[in-house]
């Protein structure tokens, strides 16, 4: 059985080529901080991520 590229660490050698995501510098994420008051009037601090809605979370946009 052949192992997968995520567990050898194995990439593709053209995507060293390929234009990474200027919204998510290329991780395929993005990452919001938010900041609400609760009903004590405390601020609750929290961080949402979620999928680059750009590149689709693939962290690189076509070329062109």
């Amino acid at each position: 059985m052949g192992a997968s590229s995520e567990k050898t660490g194995v990439f593709e050698a053209g995507d060293l080529s390929k234009v990474r995501c200027p919204d998510c510098s290329g991780t395929g994420e993005l990452r919001i901080d938010s900041e609400n008051i609760n009903e004590n009037f405390e601020v609750e601090k929290q961080t949402v991520i979620t999928g680059c809605p750009r590149c689709n979370g693939t962290g690189f946009i076509p070329a062109g």
